[in-house]
């Protein structure tokens, strides 16, 4: 049995605030990631990334643990991440940014490769496309600490959701990500958007990629074998798979196809 992650602290720099929302795509629940630097003082402003869901008592617990807030980041524009946000903005008189402009408030959206620097908290700002075309990570280097949003988990896959998410931009992602963690020199923690904290960023992104390349063989034998559309590959290549999440694995199937067909 799989041990529930119930969030915490996580290192001197890093309190996770897990939601309570389980869900087959969310896990354990969406991971609420509060960022202060350590040994700062009652006034230092914190980082918030991704609220969470329009939920209010989840949203003035993340209030109580991050007050005063400089600034909100969304990792990408899916509700379980993003729904309240402008509530919690509201709630931490604190702008909210994001790759997309439409989730911003009183802010300007992300840029690829800046910097947000919030108290002592650097943040390393990447542009993650694949699970959704507005996806962003997070480097923390001081913290030795990779927040990945969906675009890699703490447990299981991420759902590359065709259409507005993509395999090719998904794979690259992975690359940049797993560069931008071998920069740091030296172990790289891994805080993802569900399940729990991991201790080898470098190890789960190869996992990822190796994962990523055995289902796209996978898919290509199943058409070799005659499936033709994405629900035939899902009941050849899944049968193993809770079908439940079969309608998940259909989104990434089209995006597999839609990778292959345009190779």
């Amino acid at each position: 049995m799989t041990e529930r992650w119930d969030g915490g602290t996580v290192s001197a720099w890093a309190t996770c605030l897990r939601e309570d929302n389980p869900g087959h795509m969310t896990l354990d629940g969406t991971n609420t990631w509060v960022l202060r630097a350590p040994g700062a003082g009652p006034d230092a402003q914190s980082i918030v990334v991704d609220p969470g869901e329009l939920d209010e008592p989840h949203l003035r617990r993340v209030l109580e643990a991050a007050a005063p807030v400089g600034v909100v980041l969304l990792t990408h524009r899916h509700h379980d991440h993003a729904g309240g946000a402008a509530r919690f903005a509201e709630l931490a008189a604190a702008p909210v940014r994001a790759f997309d402009p439409a989730l911003c408030v009183e802010a300007d959206p992300l840029s690829d490769g800046e910097v947000i620097e919030i108290d002592g908290v650097r943040l390393e700002v990447f542009a993650t496309p694949g699970h959704t075309t507005d996806s962003a990570s997070f480097l923390l280097r001081e913290d030795a600490a990779l927040l990945s949003g969906d675009t890699v988990l703490g447990r299981g896959s991420t759902v590359v959701a065709y259409p507005d998410g993509a395999l090719g931009p998904y794979l690259d992602s992975l690359g940049a990500l797993r560069s931008a963690a071998a920069s740091v020199g030296g172990p790289v923690r891994l805080y993802p958007g569900h399940g729990p904290a991991l201790s080898d960023a470098v190890a789960v992104l190869d996992a990822y990629a190796a994962h990523r390349q055995e289902r796209l063989a996978q898919v290509r034998a199943a058409v070799d074998a005659g499936a033709v559309t994405a629900d035939d590959v899902v009941r050849m290549v899944y049968a193993d798979v809770d079908q439940a999440l079969w309608p998940a694995a259909t989104l990434s199937v089209q995006a597999q196809l839609a990778y292959l067909r345009d190779a």
